[in-house]
């Protein structure tokens, strides 16, 4: 699919069927993650899939927003492998992992797999359910999958503010 077109259609679906996301299209998104820039190339993200029944049970437990989701990626990033910038009011985890999950989610799109953002989310629960290391940060939830028939964007989706409310020229 044409860039423009995967960023004009995806949409965050919150109705999936049961059907698994192919292991192709899994590979895919999760190289797309991996060639994603990070500060200093520090590279300190870190990818959980998470698609057993017992483990998104689990996981279920710190969100109330699998929406059905078959396959969810946990994304993390190590706050101990962090760039720290100079004047050390802020290190860059949390943009790298998301830089990582935003090329994961276009990437997903343009598989032809449904993808939503969560970030409603209990970290400390979801991290003791899963059993994740404690020096990992949980950026957000990614659920994947196949949206249902009924599925689709919001009725706001298109709605868009005018370049000119959201962009200055200095």
């Amino acid at each position: 699919m044409e860039y423009r077109e995967v960023i004009r259609k995806r949409y965050s679906c919150k109705k999936y069927q049961s059907k698994q996301v192919e292991e192709s299209s899994l590979a895919a998104i999760l190289e797309a993650g991996r060639l994603a820039p990070t500060a200093k190339n520090l590279q300190e993200q870190h990818i959980y899939v998470v698609h057993s029944p017992e483990n998104l049970a689990r996981l279920d437990q710190g969100t109330p927003c699998r929406y059905g989701a078959p396959t969810v990626l946990v994304v993390t990033y190590d706050r101990n492998n962090v760039y720290t910038y100079p004047n050390g009011d802020h290190d860059s985890g949390a943009e790298d992992a998301t830089i990582v999950a935003t090329h994961m989610i276009l990437a997903a799109a343009d598989e032809g797999v449904d993808s939503c953002w969560i970030n409603r989310l209990d970290a400390q629960v979801i991290k003791e359910q899963l059993g994740l290391p404690e020096n990992e940060e949980i950026l957000m939830l990614m659920d994947l999958g196949y949206g249902t028939e009924e599925a689709g964007p919001l009725p706001n989706h298109t709605n868009r503010k005018p370049l000119e409310e959201t962009v200055s020229y200095l």
